[in-house]
């Protein structure tokens, strides 16, 4: 059974930064496609950011250049710094997973319960 748990969500302030974090478990992860997406009121999921297992990185333009996505494999714990936020960065925030990316984000990967960032 895979398992994934967000925590870092919080409130801030334009400009502020925080740290989501998703603890993984259930398998090894070192080989698997992982990112992070977000949701809106109102609005659709999008993704955010992403890594897969080569170590490749892909972003959102809309949060290029201040966010970063990194992954502790020692510790199956996926990372997303996210600096300069704006209130448009508010939304929930779901870390996922999956064997491929094309899984990644889809009904075929695997989701955490998310956790609620709120830029003011």
């Amino acid at each position: 059974h895979v398992q994934l748990v967000e925590s870092g969500g919080g409130s801030v302030q334009a400009g502020g930064s925080l740290r989501l974090s998703c603890a993984a478990s259930g398998r090894t992860y070192s080989n698997w496609c992982m990112g992070w997406f977000r949701q809106a009121p109102g609005k659709e999921r999008e993704g955010v950011a992403s890594l897969d297992s080569s170590g490749r990185t892909d972003y959102a333009d809309s949060v290029k250049d201040r966010f970063t996505i990194t992954k502790d494999n020692t510790k199956n714990i996926l990372y997303l710094q996210m600096n300069s936020l704006k209130p448009e960065d508010t939304a929930m925030y779901f870390c996922a997973a999956a064997t491929s990316r094309a899984g990644l984000g889809t009904s075929s990967g695997y989701w955490g319960q998310g956790t609620q960032v709120t830029v003011s």
